[in-house]
This record gives C-alpha cells, structure tokens and sequence, in this order.
C-alpha cells in the first residue's frame, strides 16, 4: 500500500492528512486495493451504492447505459480522484451507473459507513476524512453542473466548443490533452460519433483548433464567435 501514498495524498479525501496517519486511516477504513484491466467492471450499475474508490493508477470511466445499450459517459477519474462518492453519500439503494476500468487501472475501495459512522478508535483524524468527504462531493456536483451546462447546448458544435473551453480552463492553458477518444467524447457529449468528426474537422479547417489525437489546442481568443462568423460567412457565400 504505501507504494500508493504520493498518489492518496493527492486526493481529496485524504487533504490534510499527514503520511504517518495515512497508513492507520486506511487501516480503520477497511480499504483494499484492487488491479483492474482495461474494460473490467469495478462497481456493476444496481449494486448496493455503498463504496467509495479512488483511482490509484491508469483511469476509470463512469458509464450510464439505457434500456436500448445507449452508453452515456457520465465521467472519468484519474490518479488520485474519486468515484461513486456521490451516490454512496447520497444513500442511494443500487448505482444507478457502472464504473469500468478505461485502461490497466489499480483503484482503493473503502466503504462509505466506514468513514460517516462514528469511530470505535476516536482517531483524531476522522473528524477531518468526514470533512473532506463532505467537500469532495460538493466539488464532484460542480462538475456535473458543468457537464449539464455542455450538454444542454444546442448543437454538436456549440457542445464540443463548450466542452473545449472547460478544459483550458481546467488546465489553465489553451493546449491540453482530453481523457477521450474520438468515441468516447461523443458518448460524454451525448451527440453522433461521425457529426462530431465533422465538426472537429471543420473547425481545424477555419483555424479555430488544432487537433492531434486527444491533444487539442485553442486558436482563437473567443473560439464561439469565430465559429458563429465562419458560419454566417458561409450563409452568405
């Protein structure tokens, strides 16, 4: 386990933790680690919603499937990030998604009751797990308010822009790298695999991006406006 204490240390819910009542915290947490291969099922969508994972190594992925086999890609957690914690704080009976290891993954779980229910060992660094419990689903539910904002755009174009400038704000610079493949964005964008292509290509074309892969770079100061004048200028063309 302490192979992994760089990575937990960078997590949310282990802030303030200092490394020497790391290894007793995971101790009264129960937490085991489990190495997952890509594609493998962590957490089955209706099972009992009762345990938090971080991600030590590679990602996971939050999936969402509907009645048809639609997948929707909810979202992705990566070293050191969180998943299922919102629904297992929530008390919600079954998940109501799958969480599925994107690439060769090592992830820790710990049940959820471990860390709300009072401790037999009055550790004194309980007290500040809860907190920091209670901070990392407020930060996860600003996140889904930000994929909502995405999503409800109108247009694969107006989503894929929207999606873009999230994640030069997440990285603080107008070149990033996307958790994504050309697939999988569409999955997470809830739009059409190929009008996605088209539009990423379109867009490359009038200079707005620039696309390698999963590597994207920001072109324009205000890359909506240049996509809406390119867009009036071919009306009137």
């Amino acid at each position: 386990m302490e192979k992994y204490f760089d990575v937990l240390q960078k997590s949310p819910l282990f802030r303030d933790i200092s490394r020497q009542n790391l290894s007793a915290m995971l101790g009264c947490l129960g937490a085991k680690v489990l190495s997952c291969q890509k594609k493998e099922t962590i957490l089955s969508e209706g099972e009992p919603a009762r345990f938090i994972g971080i991600v030590l190594s590679g990602s996971v992925q939050i999936l969402h499937e509907d009645y048809w086999g639609n997948r929707s890609i909810v979202g992705v957690a990566e070293p050191s990030e969180l998943f299922g914690e919102s629904f297992a704080c929530a008390g919600v009976l079954e998940m109501p998604v799958r969480v599925a290891a994107s690439q060769q993954a090592d992830v820790l779980l710990t049940d959820c009751r471990r860390i709300t229910a009072p401790c037999s060992n009055a550790c004194a660094f309980h007290q500040q797990a809860i907190y920091n419990l209670l901070r990392a689903v407020a930060e996860k539910n600003l996140q889904f308010h930000q994929k909502i904002q995405v999503t409800s755009r109108r247009t694969t174009k107006e989503k894929l822009l929207a999606y873009l400038l999230l994640q030069t704000e997440k990285s603080h610079s107008p070149s990033f790298e996307i958790p994504y493949n050309r697939q999988e964005l569409a999955d997470y964008l809830g739009v059409d695999r190929s009008g996605l292509s088209v539009e990423i290509g379109k867009l490359s074309r009038q200079g707005i991006i620039e696309v390698h892969q999963k590597h994207f770079r920001i072109l324009e100061a205000n890359p909506l406006q240049a996509a809406q004048q390119h867009i009036q200028s071919d009306r009137w063309e």
